[in-house]
């Protein structure tokens, strides 16, 4: 039992283990990117149109968009904790009609339920985590979450690749009922493991909040100066919370908040459009178009190394995000996906394109070099969003909200991210055909224009608790701000709520800022 308490009470254990929610999502991308592509798919689903194959794929997002769009109710209602167990409970569900398909609607219905609760963890799992971490490894720990996705896209992956050889529809079966393995260790699991502290707090629990911050930031000892420290703010911002603000979908369209959900929405946007997730959702195609590969298990292996290069280059933002920050990490990933991207486009363009028989474009590049430099600059693609915009995709938008609307807005945020994921999966199959070596070009656009916006707009978040962002979002974004001003203002904020010495004029000021 001591080891189950240490366990249960370790940060690193408690964002971990949430974190394997991320494997759901992996585990959808991994199989159903390389299953699409395999002869036992297309001949018992009659080979889909690129209309019909974005459709079905673009199930599982619309679901996603739905589930994360309706997580804010439950996770303050019910708490993340139990949000998260009943979303696993969902993607079992899902799993199973999705393995049992018999057809299309059969198979986008599972995908439906699947996308719904990757929706819901997929903006509970950032939130939980962001209100157990201390500000020192908040990145870190939330980090995880990505990782975890790339884990679960490469497993489910390599499952898929050796189920390639079964000589029936089981090629396929395999990997979608395996998808439900995780979800059910998640549900398990989850029973022994804390409730939000913040959550906690928020719902009349302090006993149980302060419990929760000794045990995993202190020790044990409620008296441990960083536990006294985080209960005196979180108690300050609840106290103002009950009696002048409210937890209402309206306030997050009040001046200080509604600048930083545009934030959130934007940067959850801008991670579709680095146009990641599809190329994980189609590598497979990307490179049959390309002629690289000389057979369906070649073509699968060399998309399957993408996967790798994902999981591996995910590490260094895991140990380093909390050291370089935000604004740099995502800047810098920006400018490099974007190049890459380039090349890749100025490659593809100087190939010759015909029409196959099934009347698809595929493109002769005309050399082995050149199809060589197409492979390594995806690879590399791959590499710099996994180091940047991969993790920090679901690290800032869960630090940057007061803690009344953190869950609808993080939410909100979240499901921009799917409905985004929805629309491209849905259209990207046919600008392949369509725009040909253009699409490439297109998301290299995108990523420099995200360069271009975090650099404007977007604070450093880096090191400061999620209670002092408040103070951080009052600074100009483009300015670091040193430690000690945010911790003069902070005491002195917090200080004025503790006390309840706020005036009519300056209850307007606070809730606008706060």
């Amino acid at each position: 039992m001591g080891f189950i308490t240490r366990l249960t009470t370790n940060v690193y254990a408690i964002g971990g283990f949430a974190a394997i929610a991320g494997i759901l999502f992996g585990f959808d991308i991994g199989s159903n990117s390389g299953i699409i592509g395999t002869t036992q798919y297309l001949e018992y689903f009659h080979s889909p149109s690129d209309l019909l194959q974005g459709g079905i794929n673009a199930s599982l997002s619309a679901g996603c968009f739905v589930g994360a769009l309706v997580s804010g109710y439950p996770a303050d209602r019910f708490s993340r904790k139990y949000t998260l167990m009943g979303a696993s409970l969902l993607f079992v569900l899902g799993a199973v009609i999705q393995a049992a398909s018999n057809g299309v609607p059969m198979l986008c219905a599972g995908r439906v339920l699947a996308g719904l609760s990757v929706g819901v963890t997929s903006m509970v799992v950032p939130l939980y985590q962001s209100e157990i971490a201390p500000k020192e490894i908040r990145g870190r720990i939330v980090s995880v979450q990505q990782w975890s996705i790339t884990w679960g896209i490469m497993i489910s992956f390599w499952i898929q690749y050796g189920c390639q050889f079964i000589h029936n529809t089981a090629a396929f079966r395999i990997p979608w009922g395996v998808q439900g393995i995780p979800a059910v260790i998640l549900f398990c699991g989850m029973w022994f493991f804390p409730f939000s502290p913040r959550w906690l707090a928020d719902n009349n629990r302090m006993d149980e909040a302060i419990k929760v911050l000794a045990d995993i930031h202190g020790d044990g000892d409620i008296n441990h100066p960083r536990v006294q420290q985080e209960i005196k703010e979180i108690q300050a911002v609840i106290n103002f919370d009950r009696n002048i603000a409210s937890h209402r979908y309206s306030d997050l369209l009040k001046p200080g908040i509604r600048y930083r959900v545009f934030l959130g929405v934007c940067l959850q946007i801008w991670q579709q459009l680095t146009g990641m997730n599809i190329i994980m959702f189609y590598v497979v195609y990307l490179f049959q178009q390309a002629g690289i590969g000389s057979s369906q298990q070649a073509t699968l292996v060399s998309s399957g190394i993408s996967y790798v290069v994902n999981v591996v280059m995910t590490v260094p933002a895991i140990l380093f995000v909390d050291k370089w920050g935000r604004r740099p990490t995502m800047i810098f990933g920006a400018l490099s996906m974007s190049l890459f991207l380039w090349i890749v486009g100025g490659i593809l363009s100087t190939g010759t394109w015909t029409l196959d028989a099934k009347d698809k474009w595929t493109v002769d590049i005309g050399s082995k070099p050149k199809a060589d430099a197409v492979v390594a600059c995806i690879y590399l693609f791959v590499a710099s969003f996994a180091t940047s915009w991969g993790p920090l995709g679901w690290i800032y938008p869960a630090e940057i909200f007061p803690i009344r609307v953190r869950a609808n807005a993080v939410s909100m945020s979240t499901a921009s991210n799917w409905l985004f994921n929805w629309l491209l999966s849905f259209v990207v199959p046919m600008l392949m055909q369509r725009l040909r070596f253009g699409l490439y070009m297109l998301f290299a656009g995108f990523n420099f224009l995200m360069a271009l916006h975090v650099f404007l707009a977007y604070p450093e978040t880096k090191g400061f608790t999620l209670e002092e962002m408040d103070i951080v979002f009052e600074h100009n974004p483009r300015k670091k701000i040193s430690r000690s001003i945010i911790e003069k203002e902070s005491a002195d904020r917090f200080r004025t709520l503790s006390e309840g010495s706020i005036n009519e004029k300056e209850k307007i000021a606070v809730s606008s800022d706060v």
